[in-house]
């Protein structure tokens, strides 16, 4: 959204107007970002850990798609619009991942459309993974807190492969799934908390890596 105001200027006798553009500020999307992914993570969770039936998977779709796919993929549209690269990938890759999580639970749990070669969603989630990594290496230049986030997001999606692929328990992924919404959740609370206070209430933990800048003289 921009705003415009119209100046008249008068040069050598000539009224002339300009137009300036100001860019109007964007609050901090990573709340939204990471309530969505908390929340997410905590319904795919109570599946992984037994915690409801499992006889029934459709009522995880509303959750997986508005939480996980729709708020992640609007936090990943304003960190483009902050020109934060890393806000911006990470929140739109895994709001595309949540997109096909739900969609393959209403493949898998719908009468009316046939049910696919899960193989397929594993090999997904190894494209997943390689991504995550990337995401995560990158995370080490920004705080503790999202590098926790990044690294259980890993591990609960290396857990999920092999289940897929070879029928093994996926509680261990549901352990790092809960994890993941935990960390999120308190990463959310520490940012909404430090930005209305004004100062740092709860500690996000500094990089763990700083890179040197290069300079060439």
């Amino acid at each position: 959204m921009t705003q415009k105001k119209a100046i008249i200027i008068e040069e050598k006798n000539v009224l002339t107007t300009k137009t300036p553009v100001q860019t109007a500020s964007v609050a901090e999307p990573a709340v939204l970002g990471l309530i969505g992914l908390a929340v997410a993570a905590l319904v795919l969770a109570s599946a992984d850990l037994k915690l409801a039936s499992g006889v029934e998977k459709s009522l995880m779709i509303p959750w997986v798609l508005m939480f996980g796919a729709i708020a992640q993929l609007i936090a990943g549209i304003m960190e483009f619009k902050r020109n934060n690269i890393f806000g911006a990938t990470v929140f739109s890759v895994y709001a595309m991942t949540m997109f096909s999580i739900a969609l393959t639970l209403f493949i898998n749990n719908s009468t009316v459309v046939n049910k696919g070669d899960i193989t397929y969603y594993a090999y997904g989630l190894i494209g997943i993974l390689i991504f995550s990594f990337i995401a995560t290496l990158a995370s080490l230049m920004t705080n503790k807190v999202l590098f926790g986030i990044l690294t259980a997001v890993d591990l609960a999606v290396a857990f999920l492969i092999p289940h897929y692929l070879y029928e093994i328990s996926a509680q261990p992924a549901g352990v790092f799934l809960l994890i993941t919404s935990v960390l999120s959740f308190y990463a959310a609370a520490a940012i909404i908390l430090n930005t209305m206070v004004g100062k740092s209430i709860l500690p996000l933990g500094k990089a763990i890596w700083v890179p040197k800048n290069n300079r060439t003289l």
